[in-house]
């Protein structure tokens, strides 16, 4: 493997190759198995002989309202916001972000790292590259096996188009990247791998509760525009067929502004441990 350009870049994916292999095969052996389980049993027979779930469920089906669990849209959505799901991508994110700073501080070779020369900016700037290649690689591997599974089907296929799949693909590197920039800002400012990990869960799991609550309770909807899951709306994406370009930007602006923020958090701190 080729180190010399961007050592630090190769290193971080090196480092965490086995891991981040079985992410990437795990995930797209679930998402295999929710198409067929789309394939095999109908929506509408797993909800009640077709009634319609109450509007919370529709929080599980990654929708900002009009698409139901109890539909193949929403039956495939849930595919992508459902719990494993998250915590695949929050157990890749919040390991290479706590590597990005915050464990070499902790572990004390951060020092050694600034000797070389390194300099923060680009210290930084490789490990938060190697994170995002890899929330694209994780999203990509889900992605492409709905997409195979979803072809292969002819009932899934007249009712998902795989532009539709795609978009809930591009959806879902908004989303990780929506995580990425606050567990960096994180990184870069503390001094334990755990505080990096904890944060990364938090934002992800009060995320989706909020989410959850807004959808559920009436008084408690304008909470729902604080959560990246109103945002991220797979199935939507799987039912329309389109990109909903607006949150999107929300979203990536989020992890544009973490990053953002992690720069003057990295550059004025102490980096003895």
């Amino acid at each position: 493997m080729r180190t010399g350009r961007f050592p630090l870049f190769w290193l971080s994916l090196r480092r965490r190759r086995r891991m981040l292999a079985f992410l990437a095969v795990g995930i797209a052996v679930f998402e295999t198995l929710i198409v067929v389980i789309a394939r095999t049993v109908p929506p509408t027979q797993l909800f009640a002989g077709g009634a319609n779930p109450p509007g919370a469920f529709k929080a599980f089906s990654g929708s900002t309202g009009d698409v139901t669990i109890a539909s193949y849209p929403g039956l495939l959505g849930a595919g992508l916001v459902h719990p494993f799901w998250i915590a695949m991508m929050l157990t890749a994110i919040g390991s290479l972000a706590a590597a990005a700073v915050a464990a070499d501080v902790e572990s004390g070779t951060i020092e050694l790292l600034m000797v070389r020369p390194v300099t923060r900016i680009r210290l930084l700037a490789e490990r938060t590259a190697a994170l995002l290649a890899v929330v694209v690689l994780l999203n990509a591997a889900a992605t492409l096996a709905m997409a195979a599974g979803i072809a292969l089907s002819p009932t899934l296929h007249q009712a998902v188009s795989l532009r539709g799949v795609f978009a809930a693909g591009l959806m879902g590197i908004g989303f990780t990247v929506c995580l990425t920039g606050p567990a960096l800002a994180v990184s870069a400012a503390g001094r334990r791998r755990a505080q990096v990990i904890g944060a990364t869960i938090a934002f992800g799991a009060v995320g989706f509760a909020v989410n959850f609550v807004a959808m559920a309770w009436s008084r408690a909807a304008p909470l729902r525009f604080l959560s990246p899951f109103h945002y991220y709306a797979p199935g939507d994406a799987l039912a329309h067929g389109t990109l909903a370009w607006g949150s999107l930007a929300v979203l990536l602006a989020v992890g544009v502004a973490g990053i953002g923020a992690a720069v003057p958090l990295l550059a004025r701190r102490d980096l003895a441990p």
